[in-house]
């Protein structure tokens, strides 16, 4: 079927006010509603591969990778890879060129600038600047195009200690400013890294379920500051479009919503795919994973060593008290349809939905262009389309992290075809 003949079928109407609070936002009564076909439309697309590095053969020093958690690329194409990341990591940024070809490495684990103590988080901007959220510094060190140590970017208030990223899958903005967008609670904020303080602004407040709205801040014992746990809570999942405009998902229904680059809501992109009923079936094994994640999580000493007593009976309590949340864990009432949002670099929305709560396989995804026109379904689990890309770049480059059979990291580059960019 033609491009045009499937747009054929899409239907736009402006959102009546009384609608605005079922799709879960404020004043939407302007803006334009887009509803897409129900049918899917299977897209067989050719990843081609453009190079792989890592694996327990890797032969050169620099693809041994230990552990990489995040990866991204630059305009020119060059991809970044943080290899290692988190406490008591020997972190560092690795940098290939377009072919897969090492360009260069910085960064490392320490106390002295451009050194990190826990590196959990890696930005790449367009021209190359990075930045690299480090959790025990409460800061950001931003690293010049060439790998250079510029500066650190402290937030407001921070005096040292130990501290929590606030601000979970920053994305870049490619406006030519030192900015990323990222999350502040269910609050999509945009976050300026140009000087030595982080300032930010919210640029866009999603729907919140009444039952999760903020009670403010809390202070007592350990017991008192644990959050309730819901199961299958409607994240707010989000990406940032090259012209500085955001797609969002904030509700359980299958609803992406596009600001402009100052946050006003312009579109929502809709598809009349229903959620999926939660059974006591999955209640009971959504519970059974939380506590089975619970009994395997590790606390570690940034040290590497025994922590004082103190410090471990506070973590027994926190861990007694996050059992006890678990175990008494609440439940929406409907698996949410979309499980990833995110943009090419080319500015297109791949749109993965949820499976069945339990199933390890990934959702198909689906490609939409900004205005509205739906391009068609990828059905991932094959070799060339494992899941969701980890980042996309320029000339249709996705990136894939996983790992070979002996647990070791493996990136694997692949170029996707215009009509899907």
């Amino acid at each position: 079927m033609s491009r045009r003949s499937r747009s054929r079928g899409v239907g736009r109407t402006r959102l009546p006010a009384i609608f605005a609070g079922a799709l879960g936002a404020v004043g939407l009564e302007a803006q334009e509603v887009v509803d897409l076909p129900a049918e899917d439309l299977p897209l067989s697309a050719d990843f081609e591969l453009v190079y792989r590095i890592g694996s327990a053969a890797a032969e050169s020093a620099w693809e041994q990778f230990s552990s990489i958690r995040n990866v991204g690329f630059d305009e020119m194409g060059n991809l970044y890879l943080m290899d290692g990341a988190g406490m008591g990591a020997a972190s560092r940024i690795v940098v290939v060129d377009p072919s897969g070809q090492y360009l260069n490495h910085f960064g490392r684990s320490g106390d002295g600038p451009g050194e990190f103590r826990a590196a959990i988080q890696l930005v790449v901007w367009a021209d190359g600047r990075t930045l690299v959220e480090d959790m025990m510094r409460q800061a950001y060190h931003v690293f010049d195009p060439g790998g250079e140590f510029e500066r650190m970017v402290r937030e407001a208030g921070a005096g040292g200690g130990f501290g929590i990223s606030s601000r979970p899958g920053l994305r870049p903005e490619r406006t030519g400013r030192q900015t990323v967008i990222g999350r502040d609670g269910r609050s999509i904020v945009r976050v300026d890294m140009s000087s030595d303080e982080v300032t930010e602004r919210t640029l866009v407040e999603p729907w919140t379920p009444p039952e999760r709205e903020d009670q403010g801040p809390r202070a007592g014992e350990i017991e008192d500051m644990i959050d309730e746990v819901w199961g299958f809570e409607p994240e707010v999942l989000f990406d940032v479009l090259p012209s500085g405009e955001v797609a969002f998902s904030d509700s359980s229904t299958y609803a992406i919503k596009l600001t402009n680059p100052t946050g006003a809501i312009e579109h929502i992109l809709r598809r009349p795919i229903r959620p999926l009923a939660v059974t006591e079936e999955m209640r009971h094994a959504a519970r059974e994973r939380r506590l089975e994640a619970q009994r395997n999580r590790q606390f570690t000493s940034i040290t590497g060593g025994e922590p004082p007593p103190q410090v471990q009976t506070l973590v027994s309590r926190l861990r007694t008290a996050q059992t006890a949340a678990v175990e008494n864990m609440q439940f929406f009432t409907e698996v949410p349809v979309i499980a990833a949002v995110r943009s090419t670099w080319d500015g297109a929305l791949w749109v993965e939905r949820s499976t069945e709560p339990g199933r390890e396989e990934p959702g198909p995804i689906d490609v939409l262009t900004p205005d509205g026109r739906y391009v068609g379904t990828l059905t991932p689990g094959a070799a060339a389309l494992p899941d969701m890309p980890d980042a996309f770049g320029p000339d249709g480059l996705v990136a894939f992290i996983d790992t070979d059979e002996f647990d070791v990291p493996v990136v694997t580059v692949r170029r996707i075809p215009a009509e899907i960019r």
